[in-house]
């Protein structure tokens, strides 16, 4: 083995050259040229005899991929580097080379031209010290990266043709590639537009996120609904990923805080164990930029491996801290519902925050060369919170510049305050992250007591501001706006609300902290039964001490965000009103966007092609304010038949899709209605199916003449996974799955209607749907969705949208043109109202709506037990009961809805114009607009440009 190691590396000398490649960059006001820290030598070898071979490869595969500054790599060369990591650098067997082993020896040759620029990039950014931004989220819903990153290399004819002569496809090999799976739904997806666009942008920034070696799970459909079993996307290797095994820091859990004699706090004991960087090239579209995405993984030092135990046969023992450090980063989002989950989320979100902190300060040390000035840090680096998933960033950031780098209380505050940013992406008020104290005090000590000192802080910042003449008023506000809930004010500031009622001492001699009251329905348990009435007085259940992280971040940064114009109103007016008029200056809207190199240009090149033909240039790829010049030939029949051709070209693609993963067949011609996103009940997947159940309800009461006079053709597409532990979610795809079985062998039917679950959605799926659908469905309970970016991805490939007014779909709607869009449902502004009266027992159901919910009882769908999922859109009140989500209010103008867009349909010359109109609306939701706005207004970055 040594040998041959030996021998490679010499063949690999002998047939080589040392490459010295240069970039210069372009910035605002400078130019110059920078020599990267890295030379790279390219080598090649010979084929193995199984590899497909073409004399009409040159010697020159010999040679060098060269500077990407100068030289476009040619076939020969692509073809020579493709063969070379088949033999020399294989996670296979090299005996074949078969797609798998294709897909990854064309993997690590793309990685190779990544890495030319992505050095060049990083020493491009260290000579110049420029202001860097780094986005740090719980998720990267990253897809597959093959063709995306030959696509944005500008090589995609070239590696099709270098496959082809080694007797592949691209798209067969591409095909080869899983999903990353390190994200679940919008959060992770808006993420990796962000990279995509600030790599396209040239801006200096990186992402930092967890290294998820099981994902969130792999969805399998089965007779009793979602079943969940671990991702394998790592089981064979990521041939994207560099693992930097010298880069890594120490993460602490637990222990004490303890006061030296400097008069410093120090975090003592507990446990220790270590983040490993593993490092991931994101590409910019037609330019050399080339940022990273560093991803944590987790582990213990070889020491900590208990030999004695090992070898006494204590196997699990001696293994325990290894264990306990490797499954930190096993799952997206484990299961929180057990005291051990919650603990091991917490556990994620600090490894994250503390690793990422420590890795950004060492570089900014190091670019200062030893002139370190702290006050210059806000300067250097924007630190933007991806939601309240990373806002221990805060704490940390404070226990760092005061505990280990000597600053003050207020020098640090000031820093940390200029440097961290907050994107808001929920309303939804279990989704404003609160942790238990008890819980975050035993973990992490140090940052309990720096918490502590920014919530007193804050309490005088608002007594400041308001004074105490309106003491009612004053504890109103310190209730909503303190970072902990449920806590005594801190003896600073309680003697200024005058002097406390005494409370009283019960036989155990302890003051209850809260409100004694019992609850009715317990007083209702407890009634002729006095010992335990009293028992219930005497032992008050108290509220539970909690930190309010979305709070925190409010307190900590220096801007919050939201992520929709509607959106940004609610967080400003509702959510955090009182912030908002403390602080009316940290309050922004940055509306969403998604990339339309992925997003159109690369998974719908049929439309693309017509889109470049009709505009002239392939410039909109960059510059999505071109698509509007769509508008100019909405109505040209020449246009309109291109774009009906790439649409059904896109949709014959998924009926063999579906066929394959469904086993059901599906026309074409039919309507594609598709509503694909995570499986929640504010999405209202649950309206939909409804809405289908009664169309279907309605079509079996016709006569076969009469349903095809009524009835556009449909194919209904779901797709999305529901969280584990979310058993309405569950209930939900359960029920989508046994109205499709019905429906989809019901002959008198037929083509007609048929539900389709796509299992296991993700972004290749996305990639297939998303360019074929004809109606995507975006209807949450108005003022519930933050903003959606699917609702953007649909309208860019000439998708209608069905919706409400929530979200982007407001902002969509009013760049498409209200003609363009079927509206339905009520408006934020009046939900409150409507559940008021719903609790009042004033709300009377539609006969239509009671009428869909009497025939899935009938049996329909089969004898499974609906009651708890029909049952949660009955009665006036109580948890799970009382349709909170407003699906039986909003389900008449749903059906009336449904009913003009078939209308709509039937006219396929209309229904074309709209679908251009559409993708010409939609330049607005390009995610370049958005990361220009925050590198303008929330982090105060420039681009960086190789040229």
């Amino acid at each position: 083995m040594m040998a041959t190691s030996a021998m490679a590396v010499s063949h690999c000398c002998s047939n080589s050259r040392l490459i010295d490649f240069r970039f210069r960059y372009r910035s605002s006001s400078l130019s110059r040229r920078v020599k990267p820290s890295l030379c790279i030598r390219c080598v090649s070898s010979e084929p193995k005899q199984k590899i497909v071979h073409d004399d009409s490869i040159s010697d020159l595969e010999e040679g060098v991929i060269s500077n990407l500054s100068s030289f476009t790599p040619d076939v020969a060369s692509i073809t020579s580097s493709i063969r070379y990591h088949a033999e020399f650098t294989p996670l296979f067997s090299s005996r074949s080379f078969e797609l798998p082993e294709a897909f990854f020896a064309t993997a690590q040759s793309v990685r190779d031209a990544l890495i030319i620029n992505w050095n060049a990039t990083y020493d491009l950014h260290e000579e110049m010290n420029a202001k860097q931004a780094y986005y740090l989220s719980m998720e990267f819903l990253q897809g597959r990266a093959l063709l995306n990153a030959v696509g944005n290399l500008e090589l995609t004819g070239e590696y099709a043709e270098a496959l082809g002569k080694l007797g592949h496809t691209l798209e067969s090999v591409a095909s080869q590639e899983q999903d990353a799976a390190l994200g679940n739904g919008g959060l992770g997806r808006l993420a990796s537009c962000f990279l995509d666009s600030l790599a396209t942008l040239n801006y200096p920034a990186w992402g930092y996120g967890l290294r998820y070696k099981y994902g969130l799970f792999k969805q399998i459909l089965t007779k009793d609904g979602q079943e969940e079993v671990a991702e394998n996307w790592l089981e064979i290797g990521n041939p994207w990923e560099i693992v930097r095994n010298d880069i890594s820091y120490p993460v602490k859990f637990g222990g004490k805080v303890v006061m030296g004699s400097d008069g410093k706090s120090r975090w003592i004991g507990g446990e220790d164990i270590v983040a490993v960087a593993y490092d991931v090239p994101i590409p910019g579209y037609k330019t050399k930029t080339t940022i990273n995405l560093r991803l944590w993984s987790t582990k213990v030092p070889s020491k900590l491996l208990d030999l004695n135990a090992f070898n006494a046969g204590e196997h699990t023992k001696a293994c325990e801290a290894q264990a306990n450090a490797e499954k930190i980063c096993y799952i997206l989002y484990p299961g929180d519902e057990s005291e051990e989950g919650k603990i091991l989320r917490l556990k994620q979100q600090y490894t994250l925050c503390s690793a990422s902190l420590q890795d950004i300060i060492t570089r900014f040390e190091r670019r200062c060369v030893g002139n370190v000035k702290w006050e210059k840090f806000p300067e250097k680096v924007a630190v933007q919170m991806n939601d309240t998933h990373p806002t221990l960033c805060i704490p940390e950031l404070m226990r760092i510049l005061v505990d280990l780098k000597g600053k003050t209380w207020e020098e640090a505050w000031s820093i940390t305050q200029s440097t961290v940013a907050y994107t808001n992406h929920t309303v939804l008020p279990e989704a404003l992250e609160k942790w238990s104290y008890e819980l975050m005090q035993r973990l992490l000590p140090r940052h309990v007591e720096i918490i502590e000192m920014i919530d007193e802080q804050l309490i005088q910042d608002i007594i400041s501001e308001y004074g105490t003449s309106n003491q009612e008023m004053l504890e109103k506000k310190l209730a909503t706006m303190r970072i902990l809930e449920n806590f005594d004010l801190p003896a600073s500031v309680a003697d200024l609300f005058g002097k406390p009622k005494e409370t009283p001492i019960d036989e155990t001699g302890e003051k209850p902290e809260a409100n004694n009251e019992v609850a009715p329905s317990e007083r209702d348990e407890l009634k002729g039964d006095d010992t335990q009435k009293n028992k219930a007085v005497q032992e008050p259940v108290l509220p539970p001490k909690m930190v309010r992280m979305a709070n925190l971040c409010v307190v900590g940064g220096h801007a919050v965000n939201g992520v929709a114009a509607i959106h940004s109103e609610i967080v400003k007016n509702e959510v955090f009103n009182d912030f908002f008029l403390l602080w009316p200056e940290k309050f922004q809207n940055k509306t969403n966007g998604v990339t339309p190199r992925r997003w159109i240009h690369f998974c719908n090149p049929d439309l693309s092609s017509v889109i470049t033909k009709w505009i002239g240039t392939e410039d909109w790829v960059l510059k999505t304010e071109i698509l509007a010049e769509l508008r100019k030939f909405a109505d040209n029949k020449d246009l309109q038949i291109e774009w009906r051709a790439a649409k059904r070209s896109n949709k014959i693609k998924v009926a063999s899709f579906l066929k394959e993963k469904t086993g059901y067949s599906v026309n074409p011609d039919a309507m594609f209605d598709i509503q694909v996103k995570r499986i929640h009940e504010y999405k209202r997947q649950l309206l939909n199916i409804l809405g289908i159940v009664y169309r279907y309800k309605k079509m079996k009461e016709m006569t076969a003449a009469e349903r095809k006079a009524k009835f556009v053709p449909r194919v209904c597409i779901f797709g999305g996974k529901a969280f584990s532990t979310y058993v309405q979610a569950k209930r939900i795809v359960k029920f989508i799955t046994d109205v499709g079985a019905t429906i989809n062998r019901d002959s008198d039917i037929g083509d007609l209607l048929k539900v389709v679950f796509v299992p296991d959605y993700n972004v290749s799926v996305a990639e297939l749907l998303i360019p074929a659908s004809e109606l995507s469905q975006h209807i949450s309970t108005a003022g519930m969705e933050a903003s959606g970016t699917s609702n953007m991805k649909f309208a860019m490939n000439g998708c209608m949208l069905i919706g409400t007014l929530d979200g982007a779909n407001v902002e969509i709607r009013e760049e498409v043109g209200e003609d363009n869009f079927f509206l339905f449902g009520a408006q934020a502004h009046e939900i409150a109202g409507l559940r008021k009266e719903r609790a009042a027992g004033k709300f009377v159901p539609d006969e239509r709506f009671e009428e869909v919910k009497k025939f899935v009882r009938s049996g329909a769908f089969g004898y499974r037990n609906y009651d708890e999922l029909i049952g949660s859109l009955e009665g006036n009140e109580g948890y799970g009961r009382a349709d909170y989500f407003l699906v039986g209010k909003d389900f008449p103008s749903y059906i009336e809805c449904q009913e003009e867009v078939d209308n709509a349909y039937r006219d396929q010359t209309k229904w074309t114009k709209m679908s251009i109109m559409n993708t010409a609306g939609s330049y607005k939701f390009s995610s370049d607009r958005t990361i220009n706005e925050y590198a303008k207004d929330i982090w105060n970055i420039e681009p960086l440009e190789l040229i």
